[in-house]
């Protein structure tokens, strides 16, 4: 469960982040703050994993609290939800290591995607010990594989579904069955090996045999 705190001086648009926060699971609001002194106050007394930061609050920018956040919950993300389009404003915010910047006003829609992308990144990162170039990359968005088109793929296999079983293998540590990715994709074992083969022939992901169950051997797939 992510913990998450607003802070927000209109108590009116704190309610309606308050109420598309309700539409993301996994996600539970443990406070939420007028102004920059109770904001810091909240974090020094509640575990907080995500901070809604205004930036126009009446005691303090927040982006002045930004230094003294990451000194005193460096383990607090942050994404800025604020009306400041001032290029410095954004720079500020960018160099204290902010995860997001939401202009307001804010639709549901993009409010819901930052937050879902959020817990995807946060879930991403606690699943490894140790990180390569090619986590690193999907992490940041910057994986050409991430980017590729659905005229580049073989027939048969769909972008968004070949995403879904990305995004699974990236999170089974252990491997996945063709047999558990049909069942976590809701198709047949026939459509879960052809993404399956497809993602090793583009070096995505291995296949290699499990001979956990004797004369039983079982193919499974993981994350190169």
């Amino acid at each position: 469960m992510i913990k998450v705190v607003i802070a927000e001086d209109d108590f009116r648009i704190a309610q309606v982040q308050e109420q598309f926060l309700h539409k993301v699971s996994g996600v539970k609001l443990v406070g939420k703050a007028l102004n920059a002194k109770e904001t810091m106050g909240i974090l020094a007394v509640k575990e907080v994993d995500l901070l809604l930061l205004d930036i126009y609050m009446p005691d303090e920018l927040g982006t002045d609290l930004l230094p003294k956040i990451r000194e005193n919950h460096p383990s607090v993300d942050i994404i800025m939800v604020t009306a400041a389009t001032e290029r410095e404003m954004l720079e500020t915010s960018i160099r204290n290591g902010v995860f997001n910047y939401l202009l307001k006003p804010v639709t549901m829609e993009k409010f819901v995607e930052t937050i879902e992308d959020y817990k995807k990144k946060k879930k991403l990162l606690n699943s490894f010990d140790e990180v390569d170039q090619s986590l690193i990359d999907r992490y940041f968005g910057t994986s050409k594989q991430s980017a590729i088109s659905q005229k580049d793929l073989p027939s048969g296999v769909d972008r968004l579904t070949l995403q879904k079983v990305k995004d699974v293998i990236a999170e089974l540590n252990g491997g996945v069955s063709i047999e558990e990715m049909g069942e976590k994709m809701g198709a047949s074992r026939t459509t879960a090996r052809r993404y399956l083969e497809y993602l090793v022939s583009i070096n995505f992901c291995m296949a290699k045999h499990d001979y956990g169950i004797v004369g039983r051997p079982e193919r499974k797939y993981y994350l190169v």
